[in-house]
Protein backbone atom coordinates (compact mmCIF):
# COMPACT_ATOMS: atom_id res chain seq x y z
CA UNK A 1 0.00 0.00 0.00
CA UNK A 2 1.33 3.45 -0.87
CA UNK A 3 2.09 5.73 2.04
CA UNK A 4 -0.71 8.26 2.54
CA UNK A 5 0.88 11.65 3.19
CA UNK A 6 -0.78 15.04 3.55
CA UNK A 7 -4.12 13.72 4.81
CA UNK A 8 -6.83 16.21 5.70
CA UNK A 9 -7.44 17.14 9.32
CA UNK A 10 -10.10 15.12 11.13
CA UNK A 11 -12.87 16.79 13.18
CA UNK A 12 -12.09 17.92 16.71
CA UNK A 13 -8.50 18.75 17.58
CA UNK A 14 -6.80 19.69 14.33
CA UNK A 15 -3.77 17.83 13.06
CA UNK A 16 -0.43 19.28 14.01
CA UNK A 17 0.95 22.07 11.84
CA UNK A 18 4.40 23.28 12.97
CA UNK A 19 5.29 26.95 13.14
CA UNK A 20 8.83 26.32 11.92
CA UNK A 21 10.48 23.45 10.01
CA UNK A 22 14.17 22.58 9.92
CA UNK A 23 15.70 20.16 7.41
CA UNK A 24 19.01 18.42 7.74
CA UNK A 25 20.53 18.44 4.21
CA UNK A 26 20.76 14.64 3.90
CA UNK A 27 17.02 14.36 4.59
CA UNK A 28 16.33 15.72 1.11
CA UNK A 29 18.11 12.73 -0.42
CA UNK A 30 15.15 10.57 0.61
CA UNK A 31 11.68 10.55 -1.01
CA UNK A 32 10.04 11.07 2.40
CA UNK A 33 12.20 14.13 3.04
CA UNK A 34 11.29 15.58 -0.35
CA UNK A 35 7.56 14.97 0.27
CA UNK A 36 7.71 16.67 3.67
CA UNK A 37 9.51 19.62 2.08
CA UNK A 38 6.71 19.88 -0.51
CA UNK A 39 4.12 19.69 2.26
CA UNK A 40 5.84 22.45 4.25
CA UNK A 41 6.04 24.66 1.17
CA UNK A 42 2.39 24.05 0.31
CA UNK A 43 1.42 25.10 3.82
CA UNK A 44 3.56 28.23 3.63
CA UNK A 45 5.66 27.24 6.63
CA UNK A 46 8.98 28.95 7.46
CA UNK A 47 11.76 26.56 6.38
CA UNK A 48 15.36 26.57 7.57
CA UNK A 49 18.32 24.30 6.94
CA UNK A 50 20.58 22.97 9.67
CA UNK A 51 23.64 20.75 9.47
CA UNK A 52 22.41 18.87 12.56
CA UNK A 53 19.55 19.14 15.02
CA UNK A 54 22.19 19.57 17.73
CA UNK A 55 23.10 22.92 16.19
CA UNK A 56 19.64 24.41 16.57
CA UNK A 57 20.21 27.05 19.21
CA UNK A 58 18.45 30.12 17.90
CA UNK A 59 14.77 29.27 18.31
CA UNK A 60 12.63 32.41 18.68
CA UNK A 61 11.20 33.54 22.00
CA UNK A 62 12.03 36.19 24.56
CA UNK A 63 11.76 33.98 27.66
CA UNK A 64 12.70 30.37 28.35
CA UNK A 65 9.02 29.50 28.69
CA UNK A 66 8.19 31.10 25.34
CA UNK A 67 11.12 29.32 23.68
CA UNK A 68 9.87 26.03 25.10
CA UNK A 69 6.38 26.54 23.69
CA UNK A 70 7.76 27.45 20.26
CA UNK A 71 10.11 24.46 20.34
CA UNK A 72 7.09 22.20 20.89
CA UNK A 73 5.76 23.50 17.56
CA UNK A 74 9.06 23.16 15.70
CA UNK A 75 9.63 20.20 13.37
CA UNK A 76 13.08 18.88 12.51
CA UNK A 77 13.31 16.53 9.54
CA UNK A 78 16.43 14.39 9.53
CA UNK A 79 18.17 11.04 9.49
CA UNK A 80 18.13 8.49 12.29
CA UNK A 81 21.82 7.69 12.58
CA UNK A 82 21.75 5.54 15.73
CA UNK A 83 20.16 2.25 14.75
CA UNK A 84 20.76 0.47 18.03
CA UNK A 85 17.32 0.17 19.61
CA UNK A 86 16.75 0.88 23.30
CA UNK A 87 14.96 -1.63 25.51
CA UNK A 88 11.31 -0.83 26.23
CA UNK A 89 10.15 -3.08 29.06
CA UNK A 90 7.52 -3.85 30.21
CA UNK A 91 5.73 -2.70 27.06
CA UNK A 92 7.99 -4.41 24.52
CA UNK A 93 11.45 -5.81 23.95
CA UNK A 94 12.64 -2.81 21.94
CA UNK A 95 11.72 0.77 21.10
CA UNK A 96 11.60 1.35 17.34
CA UNK A 97 12.65 4.98 16.73
CA UNK A 98 10.47 6.69 14.13
CA UNK A 99 10.12 10.09 15.84
CA UNK A 100 11.27 12.01 18.91
CA UNK A 101 9.33 14.69 20.73
CA UNK A 102 5.63 15.50 21.04
CA UNK A 103 3.37 18.46 20.33
CA UNK A 104 1.14 17.79 23.34
CA UNK A 105 1.61 19.58 26.68
CA UNK A 106 0.99 16.83 29.21
CA UNK A 107 2.33 18.22 32.47
CA UNK A 108 3.49 14.87 33.85
CA UNK A 109 5.24 13.54 30.73
CA UNK A 110 8.66 11.93 31.22
CA UNK A 111 9.80 13.53 27.95
CA UNK A 112 10.05 16.77 29.94
CA UNK A 113 13.44 15.57 31.17
CA UNK A 114 14.56 12.97 28.63
CA UNK A 115 14.46 15.57 25.85
CA UNK A 116 16.20 18.12 28.05
CA UNK A 117 16.69 21.53 26.50
CA UNK A 118 15.69 20.33 23.01
CA UNK A 119 11.95 19.62 23.14
CA UNK A 120 11.40 20.14 19.43
CA UNK A 121 9.92 17.34 17.34
CA UNK A 122 12.16 15.23 15.14
CA UNK A 123 11.00 12.86 12.40
CA UNK A 124 13.24 10.46 10.52
CA UNK A 125 13.09 9.92 6.79
CA UNK A 126 15.33 6.83 6.51
CA UNK A 127 12.62 4.33 7.42
CA UNK A 128 14.22 1.60 5.31
CA UNK A 129 17.30 1.72 7.54
CA UNK A 130 15.16 1.64 10.67
CA UNK A 131 13.09 -1.30 9.47
CA UNK A 132 16.21 -3.17 8.33
CA UNK A 133 17.55 -2.74 11.87
CA UNK A 134 14.28 -4.13 13.22
CA UNK A 135 14.71 -7.13 10.93
CA UNK A 136 18.11 -7.72 12.50
CA UNK A 137 16.59 -7.86 15.97
CA UNK A 138 13.88 -10.22 14.73
CA UNK A 139 16.47 -12.56 13.24
CA UNK A 140 18.60 -12.42 16.37
CA UNK A 141 15.74 -13.39 18.70
CA UNK A 142 14.09 -16.02 16.49
CA UNK A 143 12.17 -18.21 17.21
CA UNK A 144 10.96 -15.91 20.00
CA UNK A 145 8.36 -13.24 19.21
CA UNK A 146 9.82 -9.73 19.38
CA UNK A 147 7.68 -6.72 20.22
CA UNK A 148 8.57 -3.18 19.12
CA UNK A 149 7.15 -0.08 20.82
CA UNK A 150 6.86 2.90 18.45
CA UNK A 151 5.72 5.50 21.00
CA UNK A 152 8.53 5.56 23.55
CA UNK A 153 9.82 8.99 22.58
CA UNK A 154 6.87 10.49 20.74
CA UNK A 155 3.19 10.20 19.87
CA UNK A 156 3.59 9.11 16.23
CA UNK A 157 -0.15 9.20 15.47
CA UNK A 158 0.00 12.96 15.86
CA UNK A 159 2.66 13.09 13.13
CA UNK A 160 1.32 10.46 10.74
CA UNK A 161 -0.30 12.97 8.38
CA UNK A 162 3.19 14.40 7.82
CA UNK A 163 5.38 11.28 7.75
CA UNK A 164 3.37 8.15 6.92
CA UNK A 165 5.95 6.25 8.98
CA UNK A 166 3.47 4.24 11.03
CA UNK A 167 1.90 2.93 7.85
CA UNK A 168 5.29 1.71 6.69
CA UNK A 169 6.05 0.07 10.04
CA UNK A 170 2.62 -1.60 10.21
CA UNK A 171 2.93 -2.95 6.65
CA UNK A 172 6.45 -4.23 7.41
CA UNK A 173 5.37 -5.97 10.62
CA UNK A 174 2.35 -7.55 8.91
CA UNK A 175 4.79 -9.75 7.00
CA UNK A 176 6.72 -10.82 10.10
CA UNK A 177 5.51 -14.06 11.72
CA UNK A 178 7.66 -13.31 14.78
CA UNK A 179 7.28 -9.51 14.86
CA UNK A 180 4.75 -7.36 16.66
CA UNK A 181 4.34 -3.58 16.63
CA UNK A 182 2.76 -1.56 19.43
CA UNK A 183 2.14 2.13 19.97
CA UNK A 184 -0.03 4.31 22.15
CA UNK A 185 -1.62 7.67 21.41
CA UNK A 186 -3.63 10.54 22.86
CA UNK A 187 -4.70 11.64 19.37
CA UNK A 188 -7.65 10.55 17.26
CA UNK A 189 -6.18 11.08 13.78
CA UNK A 190 -6.17 7.39 12.84
CA UNK A 191 -7.73 7.55 9.36
CA UNK A 192 -4.43 6.91 7.49
CA UNK A 193 -4.06 3.61 9.40
CA UNK A 194 -7.48 2.09 8.81
CA UNK A 195 -6.82 0.48 5.43
CA UNK A 196 -3.26 -0.69 6.03
CA UNK A 197 -2.71 -4.46 5.85
CA UNK A 198 -1.68 -5.33 9.42
CA UNK A 199 -2.36 -9.07 9.73
CA UNK A 200 -3.19 -8.57 13.42
CA UNK A 201 0.48 -7.94 14.19
CA UNK A 202 0.05 -4.33 15.38
CA UNK A 203 -1.68 -3.44 18.62
CA UNK A 204 -2.88 0.16 18.85
CA UNK A 205 -3.50 1.46 22.35
CA UNK A 206 -5.14 4.65 23.50
CA UNK A 207 -4.07 6.55 26.58
CA UNK A 208 -7.18 7.30 28.66
CA UNK A 209 -7.79 8.74 32.08
CA UNK A 210 -10.32 10.23 34.46
CA UNK A 211 -11.86 13.52 33.34
CA UNK A 212 -9.99 15.33 36.13
CA UNK A 213 -6.62 14.24 34.73
CA UNK A 214 -7.40 14.97 31.08
CA UNK A 215 -8.88 18.38 31.92
CA UNK A 216 -6.04 19.55 34.17
CA UNK A 217 -2.92 17.87 32.83
CA UNK A 218 -3.30 17.02 29.12
CA UNK A 219 -3.50 20.25 27.06
CA UNK A 220 -3.25 20.01 23.26
CA UNK A 221 -4.48 16.40 23.09
CA UNK A 222 -7.65 14.94 21.62
CA UNK A 223 -10.71 14.82 23.85
CA UNK A 224 -11.63 11.59 25.60
CA UNK A 225 -14.65 11.11 23.34
CA UNK A 226 -12.57 11.64 20.20
CA UNK A 227 -10.03 9.10 21.43
CA UNK A 228 -12.75 6.53 22.12
CA UNK A 229 -14.37 7.13 18.74
CA UNK A 230 -10.96 6.54 17.15
CA UNK A 231 -10.55 3.37 19.23
CA UNK A 232 -13.80 2.07 17.75
CA UNK A 233 -12.50 2.73 14.25
CA UNK A 234 -9.29 0.86 15.05
CA UNK A 235 -11.21 -2.11 16.46
CA UNK A 236 -13.48 -2.28 13.44
CA UNK A 237 -10.41 -2.21 11.20
CA UNK A 238 -9.34 -5.46 12.86
CA UNK A 239 -6.43 -4.18 14.90
CA UNK A 240 -5.89 -5.61 18.38
CA UNK A 241 -6.94 -2.80 20.74
CA UNK A 242 -5.55 -1.71 24.07
CA UNK A 243 -5.85 1.02 26.66
CA UNK A 244 -3.22 2.53 28.89
CA UNK A 245 -4.55 4.21 32.01
CA UNK A 246 -1.68 6.51 32.84
CA UNK A 247 -0.74 8.21 34.91
CA UNK A 248 -3.13 6.95 37.55
CA UNK A 249 -3.45 9.88 39.94
CA UNK A 250 -4.74 9.99 43.50
CA UNK A 251 -7.08 12.97 43.67
CA UNK A 252 -10.21 13.83 45.62
CA UNK A 253 -12.94 11.67 44.12
CA UNK A 254 -10.54 9.36 42.28
CA UNK A 255 -12.73 6.29 42.77
CA UNK A 256 -15.71 7.96 41.12
CA UNK A 257 -13.46 9.36 38.41
CA UNK A 258 -11.93 6.03 37.40
CA UNK A 259 -15.24 4.17 37.73
CA UNK A 260 -16.78 6.71 35.36
CA UNK A 261 -13.87 6.26 32.95
CA UNK A 262 -14.43 2.50 32.76
CA UNK A 263 -18.18 2.96 32.45
CA UNK A 264 -17.62 5.21 29.44
CA UNK A 265 -15.30 2.65 27.89
CA UNK A 266 -17.84 -0.11 28.42
CA UNK A 267 -20.53 1.97 26.75
CA UNK A 268 -18.46 2.85 23.69
CA UNK A 269 -15.95 0.09 22.92
CA UNK A 270 -17.20 -2.38 20.28
CA UNK A 271 -18.01 -5.70 22.01
CA UNK A 272 -16.03 -7.66 19.40
CA UNK A 273 -12.85 -5.90 20.54
CA UNK A 274 -13.09 -7.12 24.13
CA UNK A 275 -11.77 -10.65 23.58
CA UNK A 276 -8.27 -9.49 22.71
CA UNK A 277 -8.27 -6.15 24.54
CA UNK A 278 -5.46 -5.30 26.94
CA UNK A 279 -4.96 -2.77 29.72
CA UNK A 280 -1.74 -1.30 31.07
CA UNK A 281 -1.85 0.55 34.39
CA UNK A 282 0.84 3.07 35.38
CA UNK A 283 0.70 5.11 38.58
CA UNK A 284 1.97 8.69 38.60
CA UNK A 285 5.65 9.07 39.37
CA UNK A 286 8.18 11.87 39.21
CA UNK A 287 11.84 12.58 39.90
CA UNK A 288 13.43 15.63 41.51
CA UNK A 289 14.62 16.71 38.06
CA UNK A 290 11.25 16.27 36.38
CA UNK A 291 9.53 18.17 39.21
CA UNK A 292 11.88 21.11 38.71
CA UNK A 293 11.40 21.13 34.93
CA UNK A 294 7.61 20.73 35.14
CA UNK A 295 7.26 23.64 37.56
CA UNK A 296 9.42 25.80 35.29
CA UNK A 297 7.37 24.98 32.20
CA UNK A 298 3.91 24.77 33.78
CA UNK A 299 4.18 27.05 36.83
CA UNK A 300 0.41 26.97 37.48
CA UNK A 301 0.07 23.19 37.33
CA UNK A 302 -2.16 21.43 39.84
CA UNK A 303 -0.02 18.30 39.63
CA UNK A 304 0.75 17.05 43.14
CA UNK A 305 4.49 16.41 43.55
CA UNK A 306 5.08 16.48 47.30
CA UNK A 307 8.00 14.17 48.12
CA UNK A 308 6.77 13.89 51.72
CA UNK A 309 3.60 12.17 50.49
CA UNK A 310 5.43 9.69 48.28
CA UNK A 311 7.58 6.57 48.43
CA UNK A 312 11.05 6.66 46.89
CA UNK A 313 11.57 3.77 44.49
CA UNK A 314 14.86 2.84 42.88
CA UNK A 315 14.75 2.14 39.15
CA UNK A 316 16.52 -0.52 37.11
CA UNK A 317 19.21 1.91 35.99
CA UNK A 318 20.10 3.21 39.44
CA UNK A 319 17.82 6.23 39.21
CA UNK A 320 15.07 6.75 41.73
CA UNK A 321 11.57 8.15 41.42
CA UNK A 322 8.72 9.09 43.71
CA UNK A 323 5.64 6.86 43.53
CA UNK A 324 2.62 6.48 45.77
CA UNK A 325 3.09 4.75 49.14
CA UNK A 326 2.22 1.05 49.13
CA UNK A 327 -1.19 1.56 50.75
CA UNK A 328 -2.31 4.08 48.14
CA UNK A 329 -0.76 2.17 45.24
CA UNK A 330 -2.52 -1.01 46.35
CA UNK A 331 -5.85 0.79 46.66
CA UNK A 332 -5.50 2.24 43.16
CA UNK A 333 -4.48 -1.09 41.64
CA UNK A 334 -7.18 -3.15 43.33
CA UNK A 335 -10.01 -0.73 42.62
CA UNK A 336 -9.19 -0.19 38.94
CA UNK A 337 -8.41 -3.88 38.39
CA UNK A 338 -11.77 -4.87 39.83
CA UNK A 339 -13.54 -2.32 37.66
CA UNK A 340 -11.80 -3.62 34.53
CA UNK A 341 -12.60 -7.27 35.13
CA UNK A 342 -16.19 -6.47 36.10
CA UNK A 343 -16.79 -4.58 32.88
CA UNK A 344 -14.39 -6.39 30.53
CA UNK A 345 -14.09 -9.97 31.83
CA UNK A 346 -12.50 -11.20 28.60
CA UNK A 347 -9.75 -8.59 28.57
CA UNK A 348 -6.34 -8.86 30.22
CA UNK A 349 -4.18 -6.53 32.31
CA UNK A 350 -0.58 -6.60 31.13
CA UNK A 351 0.91 -4.92 34.16
CA UNK A 352 0.55 -2.36 36.96
CA UNK A 353 3.60 -0.32 37.73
Amino acid sequence: MATELLTRPAPGLQTFIPELVYFEPDALNYPKGQKIMEWAEQNGLPIRMTSSHNRITNLPGESELEKYRIAKRTLVVGIRKTLKFDQSMPSAEYAIPIATGCMAHCHYCYLQTTLGAKPYIRVYVNMDDILNAAQGYLDERAPEITRFEAACTSDPVGLEHITGSLQEAIAFMAKQPLGRLRFVTKFHHVEPLLNVEHNGNTRIRFSVNADYVIKNFEPATSSFLDRIEAAGKIARAGYPLGFIIAPIIWFEGWEEGYAELLNKLKATVPPEAEKTMTFELIQHRFTKTSKRVILERYPKTKLEMDEAKRKYKWGRWGQGKYVYPDEQATALREFITEQIFEKFPQSSIDYFT
